[in-house]
């Protein structure tokens, strides 16, 4: 029971949209209705509103903490319940229960899902996202190499003793869901069509 209950919690957790809500706040067009229609703090910024998809950001960050945080310290601690509420609040953010099922790319609860399992993982899997988007101004192309790199991190930290093989496989389970999403993003890469920071496109040369 403990954990289904700790699936069930996640999950509706997850589904809680901040891109939507935000946007609602604020008198926006909702997020699915514009841009890539991802509900998430990237398109919400295409608005020109930096307060509210910075606060998009934070909101799905959180709550992808704060799912795990309810997990371990209210439902149970046992590394299969933890591994199976990550994924089920990535999932929740992905599919989310309250809006019809519609839901975003799930990068930013993902980060905040590391953050609660280990703040090493977390620290490595956000350093390859700012490297990779330093070096090439492309945010799905970092957040993709980010996603192939945390479930190294993960069975590294798990091979030195500081962390559960559970939780390494739904991370590693987090990442496929992470890129199958993206399978937009990787179809645009491999086109240079994939749009960079500042507006030009993979393919194109920038100002």
């Amino acid at each position: 029971m403990n954990l289904a209950t700790a699936i069930l919690i996640a999950y509706l957790i997850g589904s809680i949209s901040f891109a939507v809500l935000v946007s609602r706040a604020f008198g926006l067009p909702d997020p699915r209705s514009y841009g890539s229609g991802n509900p998430g703090a990237t398109n919400v910024l295409r608005t020109g509103k930096r307060a509210a998809a910075a606060l998009t950001l934070l909101g799905d960050a959180l709550k992808g903490w704060f799912a795990l945080a309810v997990v371990q310290q209210h439902v149970v601690a046992d590394p299969l319940a933890v591994g199976a509420a990550a994924v089920a609040v990535v999932a929740g953010h992905m599919w989310p229960l309250y809006f019809r099922f519609a839901g975003g790319k799930g990068v930013a609860t993902a980060v905040g899902v590391l953050v609660a399992l280990n703040w090493w993982l977390a620290a490595g899997t956000v350093a390859t996202w700012v490297i990779i988007a330093g070096f090439f101004r492309i945010s799905s192309l970092a957040s993709l190499v980010a996603a192939a790199f945390a479930p190294f991190f993960a069975f590294f930290l798990h091979g030195m003793g500081r962390f559960e093989l559970e939780p390494a496989i739904g991370v590693t389970v987090i990442s496929l869901l992470l890129v199958w999403r993206h399978r937009d993003n990787i179809r645009n890469l491999l086109a240079g069509t994939e749009r960079k920071f500042g507006g030009g496109s993979a393919g194109s040369p920038q100002d």
